[in-house]
């Protein structure tokens, strides 16, 4: 296993490369601004971009990810709930990306937005068990992510809540590979420490402790942090509805 992570802070978010060093496949997810220090990070471990992927049409940054696709020669993957006008490698709930001797699982995950995936990764020169989950932003460290950017924040935090009790099936071993760290606005009590795991997290994450699904949805749609004050206009970019500012 090769695993990469890419922490950014003008807009703050995280991206990873990561697959089978073997087998010299990849894949990377969440990418942000120029693509050339993911493209020289797979040289640099002699592999291949074979995947790029975005776990959410994003509203807080602008992707990189089909730039990086292109340059790459890979398919840009999304979700199949992507309502987006281009085209892309449309991805569902169970679907398997192959990686060499790695496996990345594509785990529909609504509630942050619409068509959100979570990717569950396992290394299968180590074990059939998966090793850890990148969540985007629907598990952070510390929080769920916002969720008004679904038809409304009560309906996407009812969506939120069933998605955050399928991540609390995964073993509690499974490292958190999150998308965002302390400052993004996707979340509201985030840690500065960019990785947990699913156990520590149902201890400590205040929203992901939640067992009660009125009582979650009356937490998530309090005390939501201002969006970005673009963030209509930034999705549209990133869905393909509307012209990147020269």
């Amino acid at each position: 296993m090769i695993l990469r992570q890419f922490l950014h802070r003008d807009p703050v978010g995280i991206s990873y490369l990561f697959g089978c060093g073997g087998k010299a496949t990849a894949a990377v997810v969440d990418p942000v601004g120029d693509t050339q220090p993911y493209l020289q990070a797979a040289e640099n471990a002699g592999m291949k971009i074979n995947f790029v992927i975005d776990t959410h049409v994003h509203a807080d940054h602008l992707s990189a990810g089909r730039a990086l696709a292109e340059a790459a020669g890979a398919p840009y993957v999304l979700s199949a709930e992507a309502g987006v006008a281009f085209p892309f490698k449309a991805v569902r709930e169970g679907e398997i990306l192959p990686l060499g001797n790695v496996t990345a699982k594509v785990l529909h995950t609504p509630g942050h937005t619409p068509e959100h995936i979570c990717i569950l990764v396992t290394d299968h020169t180590r074990g059939e068990e998966p090793w850890f989950v990148l969540s985007g932003h629907t598990l952070m460290v510390g929080d769920l992510g916002r969720t008004e950017l679904a038809t409304s924040a009560e309906e996407g935090a009812k969506q939120l809540f069933r998605s955050a009790g399928r991540l609390k099936e995964l073993p509690d071993d499974v490292e958190v590979l999150a998308g965002a760290y302390a400052g993004s606005v996707c979340g509201r009590r985030l840690s500065g420490k960019p990785w947990s795991t699913i156990g520590f997290e149902k201890r400590h994450n205040q929203a992901f402790m939640i067992a009660d699904e009125a009582e979650f949805i009356r937490f998530m749609v309090s005390e939501i942090p201002p969006a970005p004050p673009e963030a209509a206009k930034i999705r549209a970019v990133n869905s393909g509805l509307a012209a990147k500012a020269a």
